[in-house]
């Protein structure tokens, strides 16, 4: 059977959706690639939280999805929500890739003052290790928020590893150490997502990374249970089995944290209610200080 995957039009998209491609080609099924706008993508002078968080990038490939314009889509999984629709399944989850931030500076580290990100995880995390920095919003695909660092606006600015390792960029800069800058759940992983059809879950299931796929369902099953989405500063990263968890002050000054070894998603879920309970003053601050209604 021929494939209609569905993809965002920027180049990191493109070049993740072209990964899943050439894997089917290898294993004999043809696709063709179908690139469809989302409201993240026309939206890119407010910050997220204002526009409804990350799931903006994917509600327009779901959708497709269930008008069967396409039959799968190809996602960054962090930017996929907690709650899906119905009719549809993640039928593939790839090896994952850096889980970790990447700080682009081309000035000494220690002329870095202005940090450009509109990650309420990265302003609070970049805020609790300098107090002194000021993080000022960034929004736009790569290409765009390089310029604007090259244009002198930001002295550096914060990237998902992954991305530009997946489209082959080489930056001045370093990567951020994951224990203290704690990524996003599902950072650096890429996902499929279709309707939940035998027909077409089957033609992704050699795709399927199984390791990679417990350790993000692992932190999935705990930022379910913490809640808060792009609104509240989180980490949650699960490598092998070996978890940790973080709710932070969006100005970085507070943060509660769990760090376990686990197994099963249930007790990631367990680890997700205590951290709830844990920072749930933080919490329901960050959607206040938003204007987020929990």
């Amino acid at each position: 059977m021929s494939l209609r995957i569905g993809t965002r039009g920027s180049a990191l998209a493109l070049a993740q959706t072209t990964r899943v491609v050439g894997m089917l080609a290898d294993r004999g099924t043809e696709a063709e690639i179908v690139t469809i706008t989302t409201e993240g993508d026309a939206a890119t002078n407010v910050p997220l939280h204002a526009i409804g968080g990350q799931g903006v990038f994917v509600r327009a490939l779901d959708d497709a999805i269930l008008r069967r314009e396409i039959d799968a889509a190809v996602h960054s999984m962090k930017d996929i929500p907690a709650e899906r629709p119905v009719g549809l399944t993640c039928c593939a989850v790839l090896e994952r890739d850096s889980p970790a931030d990447f700080l682009v500076h081309e000035a000494p580290l220690d002329a870095v003052r202005v940090v450009g990100s509109s990650s309420t995880r990265r302003r609070a995390q970049l805020l609790r290790d300098d107090p002194t920095l000021a993080v000022k919003q960034l929004r736009g695909n790569v290409d765009t928020r390089i310029r604007k660092l090259r244009e002198g606006q930001y002295d550096a600015i914060v990237l998902a590893e992954a991305g530009l390792q997946r489209l082959g960029l080489r930056l001045s800069g370093e990567p951020l150490p994951t224990n203290r800058f704690v990524p996003s759940p599902n950072q650096g992983t890429v996902a499929v997502v279709c309707r939940d059809d035998p027909a077409v879950t089957g033609a992704f299931a050699a795709l399927d990374h199984a390791p990679s796929r417990l350790d993000v369902e692992i932190e999935r099953a705990v930022m379910e249970e913490v809640g808060g989405g792009c609104f509240t500063p989180q980490g949650i990263y699960c490598r092998g089995g070996d978890l940790i968890a973080e709710v932070l002050a969006l100005d970085g000054s507070r943060w509660e944290r769990i760090e376990r070894h686990v197994t099963t998603p249930d007790e990631a879920r367990a680890c997700g209610r205590a951290l709830r309970e844990k920072g749930g003053d933080l919490i329901r601050e960050a959607y206040t200080a938003l204007g987020v209604k929990p």
